[in-house]
């Protein structure tokens, strides 16, 4: 009976194709995950964060691939093992088998964990029938930062499936320092990026300035600098990134994570759709 539950709430999203299929059983698990580490109280020491927090708990319109999670103090000793259990305990709940590996080796300060999850188009009816070549694993990337740049906010939020249950997330400006971060340090395009930094000036969520200095000084080109930072200052290395996009590598990162409508907006992509975008939102 319990596996309905999840065949229904496949059916909510009225998925067009075998791949909107899969993306929404990837986040119904990703639900199930955040349930089993709630239940191992796992947000008395980390606070969930990033793009995947954003679609879940926020209502972004577009699929996200991972889960990102960041302590409240620093501990690099932290390990995922503890809480595999309550996570296993959760997918078999829904007679879904479950396979957890921590990939994180002692060095690393990001320490990650892998889950696949076997029982796609076997246990469930979906709505499209799966054939061998199709695939039948469906992976979920855990990410946990155990020595976060200070000066992140919190907040509790509930969340309605697979029943209702609370976490921690950053709020809204810190996530933001996020993004901004993301998208001044990486040295790759990655289109996800620039389509959140969308949704976030069309809500006008101002940045934690405070949150982004430390992190930019603990990691990327202003590592280690004696770098103090204002608005003005963002604005105008964000407006030297936009100036160098190819927004074609961009436009074809994100479309597999996007649907209907969402994907038509890609259609105004560029140079001057992003510095349009940065100046709405003062």
């Amino acid at each position: 009976m319990e596996i309905k539950i999840i065949e229904e709430r496949i059916r909510e999203y009225n998925p067009t194709g075998k791949e909107e299929e899969l993306n929404a059983f990837k986040e119904i698990a990703q639900e199930i995950v955040l349930s089993g580490l709630s239940r191992a109280d796992f947000f008395k020491y980390a606070a969930f964060q990033g793009g995947t927090c954003l679609r879940i708990v926020h209502g972004l319109n577009r699929f996200s691939e991972d889960l990102d999670f960041v302590l409240f103090q620093p501990n690099l000793d932290f390990k995922w093992n503890q809480f595999f259990h309550e996570i296993d305990l959760e997918f078999s709940g829904y007679g879904l088998r479950l396979e957890v590996k921590d990939r994180s080796k002692a060095e690393d300060t990001v320490k990650k964990a892998f889950l696949k999850e076997h029982s796609f188009g076997q246990v469930l009816k979906l709505i499209y029938e799966r054939t061998r070549s199709d695939v039948q694993v469906v992976n979920i990337k855990l990410e946990i930062d155990t020595n976060p740049p200070a000066g992140s906010h919190f907040e509790t939020k509930i969340i309605r499936f697979p029943e209702p249950f609370s976490i921690v997330v950053q709020d809204l400006p810190s996530l933001f320092a996020g993004k901004i971060h993301a998208l001044l340090c990486r040295d790759y395009i990655k289109g996800r990026d620039w389509f959140d930094f969308v949704w976030y000036t069309s809500k006008k969520i101002e940045v934690n300035l405070s949150n982004l200095q430390n992190a930019l000084i603990q990691q990327g080109p202003w590592k280690g600098t004696d770098l103090s930072i204002n608005k003005n200052w963002v604005d105008e290395q964000l407006r030297k990134k936009i100036e160098n996009i190819d927004w074609n590598i961009a436009k074809r990162d994100v479309q597999p994570f996007l649907r209907g409508r969402q994907l038509r907006t890609l259609d105004l992509w560029s140079k001057d759709f992003f510095m349009q975008c940065m100046s709405n939102q003062t």
